[in-house]
């Protein structure tokens, strides 16, 4: 396995120990509970970060390397700079959706 790979398994494993300590202090205190909105009004918020914030890590990886391989053509022929630069901005729309789904979650 490499090493990114181990990270990414290592992270999602913290985020489900957090989900589940998060549970696990709810059920412990049920009379605040009401008084606090419950479980699902805290989540959601849990919920809408981690969209926001793999979304932001995937497209910061993905603009990494479409704009490195973008750099690197655009240093052999200069002409490619307009077909190479969308496909960094489609890179980086990876965030607004992210964000967008994020602002659903705490709407809803």
């Amino acid at each position: 396995m490499k090493s990114s790979n181990k990270k990414y398994l290592i992270s999602l494993v913290i985020m489900a120990l957090v989900s589940v300590a998060v549970a696990v202090a709810e059920a412990a205190v049920p009379e605040a509970a009401p008084a606090a909105g419950g479980f699902g009004s805290g989540i959601k918020y849990v919920a809408a970060a981690l969209a926001v914030g793999i979304a932001c890590i995937g497209g910061g990886m993905a603009v990494g390397k479409i704009g490195a391989a973008a750099m690197g053509a655009m240093s052999e022929n200069a002409e490619l700079s307009g077909k190479a630069l969308p496909f960094v901005g489609l890179a980086e729309g990876i965030c607004l959706w992210g964000f967008l789904v994020a602002l659903f979650i705490i709407l809803m």
